[in-house]
């Protein structure tokens, strides 16, 4: 690669941050039931502890999402533990996540429940999550539901719209002037009939509607087959609703599959949707990027290595394309000229640049097999394992 090249890549990953979940190190499964991992973590330390490990070996994920039910099982008395285990790691607190989907009282909805006296009580958890987001120093809440229906006609959509719009607005109100609000859409599961925010231009009114502080959060595995996740994008760029990504991957719906698995060229292409909207503004699009995905077979500190790896390698792949060149081939139009731009940057092997960088910044050229050397591993299964073998549920 030439010096140019060498010096884009530099400059993108030095400004690239994704933000890596908490609940990504614990023990988690499907609907028919979980599979214990020895070296899960069980604690909201060994979260940290966890996450800090892949931030010193990536140097790409200073803070971690913190989920509200999950992480702070006593509400706002947990904050100050949280500050101290923070203060002792490398990581920071990252969004927080409420949970209005888990609690028996949610069976029906919450924001969209028919009871008002549920609609209430979620908006309460949603003002404690607040509160919890401004002792941390917070600035985004992510918000998703999973209210909806399973069969005609057991539900008034209008009337549940109304009543999502005027909580959202209450929430909204809550916010500092420095926090955001991220309004999350699915477009099925568990709701099997409609799904109150069941896209993004669902998310989109509502977060309109609550106010400009509000925009809408994108993750890619909450999306039809086949759909065009990048041409979303470009829409919530000129908009200026873009808020957020959860990145995953999937082969089929919400998979939760580790970033690029599956499908590589579509990250990417969204990459390069945010970098082109970018070079013609002359802005930086404010956009938190998170992972979102569940291990469940791989191991979890490996699994966030590798995608964490493979989001730097996507982001700076999107950062070759020339920009100047692409727009002129687009007005022309040549379009093989144009496709043939995203094409050469896409198939460019960026991984010795990152390897270079990643050496300039003290970092080990190879993360994935630097945590193998490291011992961690072994030494947080040997301390873990006996906690998580006592969850194991027998079916026998």
């Amino acid at each position: 690669m030439n010096s140019k090249t060498s010096e884009t890549i530099f400059r993108a990953l030095d400004s690239f941050r994704i933000e890596i979940p908490s609940w990504a190190f614990a023990n988690t499964g499907t609907r028919f039931g979980k599979f214990i991992q020895a070296a899960a973590a069980t604690t909201i330390e060994e979260k940290f502890s966890d996450a800090a490990i892949v931030h010193q070996l990536t140097g790409a994920c200073p803070t971690i999402a913190l989920h509200v039910e999950w992480d702070f099982p006593m509400g706002s008395k947990d904050v100050d533990d949280v500050i101290e285990i923070s203060r002792r790691s490398s990581v920071r607190p990252g969004s927080i996540n409420p949970n209005l989907f888990q609690d028996q009282c949610y069976k029906y909805g919450s924001f969209g429940n028919p009871d008002p006296s549920i609609r209430e009580r979620a908006l309460e958890h949603v003002r404690d999550s607040i509160k919890i987001a401004k002792s941390l120093h917070s600035r985004d809440l992510s918000l998703w539901f999973a209210d909806g229906s399973n069969y005609p006609g057991t539900a008034n959509i209008r009337q549940r719209k109304t009543w999502f719009e005027e909580n959202l607005r209450t929430v909204h109100g809550e916010l500092t002037a420095d926090q955001r609000m991220l309004v999350e859409y699915k477009p099925f599961e568990p709701a099997f009939y409609h799904t109150d925010i069941a896209d993004w231009g669902m998310a989109f009114v509502l977060a309109k509607a609550a106010g400009p502080r509000a925009k809408v959060l994108v993750d890619t595995g909450h999306h039809y087959l086949s759909q065009n996740i990048e041409q979303i994008v470009a829409w919530l760029l000129s908009e200026d609703m873009l808020g957020g990504f959860h990145f995953n991957d999937r082969r089929y719906a919400d998979d939760d599959l580790t970033m690029g698995s599956i499908d590589p060229y579509q990250v990417f292409r969204i990459f390069h949707e945010i970098f082109l909207f970018e070079h013609e503004s002359g802005k930086r699009a404010d956009i938190a990027y998170m992972i979102d995905q569940s291990h469940n077979l791989k191991g979890k500190i490996e699994a966030m290595i590798q995608t964490v790896g493979m989001a730097q390698q996507l982001y700076v792949k999107a950062a070759l394309v020339n920009h100047d060149a692409l727009v002129a081939a687009q007005n022309k139009p040549d379009l093989v000229k144009a496709e043939s731009l995203l094409q050469d940057a896409f198939a460019s092997d960026v991984r010795p640049a990152i390897a270079e960088w990643r050496t300039s910044k003290d970092l080990p050229p190879d993360p994935l097999g630097a945590f193998h050397e490291s011992g961690y591993l072994e030494r947080i299964t040997r301390e873990r394992s006996a906690r998580n073998s006592s969850s194991v549920t027998s079916y026998a």
